[in-house]
């Protein structure tokens, strides 16, 4: 009888303290996330200092949680997989140093884990993916098209040149007084309004499958403040639902043409952005009609979690993939082809 594979993830990128168990790379067995939305807030961001002396307060918390919500010992475990990069540097440092303090007492493989490619396998904690397949990674510091041919594969076929999309949200919402973090009230506004204001969308050159929402951020801001020049009121349920529209409309558009090019059998919704409403319902339109299958994760599963890393640790477990006790904390990581799987 086949023993189960079991893997601890651990997520401290930014301001969200994780740690989870996955069984066999596809079965929660517990999810644990301390959120700092409370302490950032006022200050309209994440202040990397404070997130990192957050997550000080909460890793050992958390972690102990996460064992007993499983029912399992740390003996138990097959392996520790940690985001190791991209992220705030100090805040990925608390994560990584706890996973091999937990890795070298426990005599447990180490797994780095590479944050976006948590956010794509967050997708197999749904269902199990289909090869070939794109995923479309939308967050606050990432708006990609990743093609993958197999496990482990990873070629990024189009990325944000500038402002990623959550960025344009939170930016936007500033713009209209609503609280940090922007995208759930702008999308909540969004639902309200009427898309009647026109506004740019960014195609970039033929072909490209790249985004840019910094010009779109900036349109939205002289919309509100020629406004304000002319005593002319602006509907803000009107604005944020054009500016939501113009977002969607490039996400979703470049997406069914890397589809229709690529041939891929799956397209896969992730990261923090995945939660919008408004983008989860064009999505899901877009390719009702389509034989290509779209996944969208649950909310749960689309802000940073530690289910994802586990996930994702699981395929690199499986692949051979080992990380030293020399492992540091990378906030410029790039996503690669992992072992052998270019061919």
């Amino acid at each position: 009888m086949t023993k189960d594979l079991l893997i601890m993830g651990i997520e401290t990128s930014c301001d969200e303290t994780a740690v989870s168990i996955v069984k066999n790379g596809r079965e929660i067995l517990s999810n644990v996330v301390a959120s700092q939305i409370e302490s950032h807030k006022r200050f309209g961001g994440v202040v990397p200092e404070i997130a990192s002396r957050h997550h000080v307060e909460q890793i050992t918390i958390v972690l102990e949680e996460a064992l007993a919500q499983a029912n399992i010992e740390i003996k138990d475990l097959d392996a520790i997989a940690v985001t190791e990069g991209p992220g705030l540097v100090g805040a990925l440092l608390i994560g990584v140093n706890a996973a091999k303090a937990l890795a070298f007492a426990n005599d447990i493989p180490l797994v780095g884990v590479h944050h976006i490619a948590g956010h794509i396998y967050a997708n197999r904690l749904v269902t199990e993916m289909k090869f070939p397949l794109i995923s479309l990674v939308v967050s606050g510091g990432h708006t990609e098209l990743v093609y993958m041919k197999e496990h482990g594969y990873f070629e990024v076929i189009g990325e944000t040149r500038d402002d990623a999309a959550g960025e344009a949200y939170d930016k936007v919402a500033r713009t209209l007084n609503l609280p940090y973090p922007g995208g759930p009230h702008i999308d909540r506004l969004a639902q309200e309004g009427q898309a009647t204001i026109d506004l740019p969308r960014a195609w970039l050159e033929e072909g490209s499958y790249d985004f840019s929402f910094s010009g779109l951020k900036s349109a939205v801001i002289n919309v509100v403040h020629n406004a304000q020049q002319r005593g002319v009121e602006i509907v803000p349920a009107e604005l944020a639902a054009s500016f939501q529209e113009s977002v969607i409309d490039v996400l979703v558009t470049k997406t069914l043409k890397a589809v229709n090019q690529y041939g891929v059998k799956q397209v896969l919704l992730a990261g923090g952005v995945a939660a919008n409403k408004g983008l989860r319902e064009a999505l899901s339109k877009a390719f009702a009609e389509l034989d290509v299958e779209i996944v969208i994760p649950p909310l749960s599963l689309c802000t940073d979690n530690a289910a994802m890393i586990a996930a994702a640790g699981s395929v690199l477990f499986e692949k051979g993939e080992r990380a030293g006790l020399t492992l540091n904390g990378n906030p410029g990581l790039e996503i690669t082809i992992h072992n052998d799987s270019r061919k």
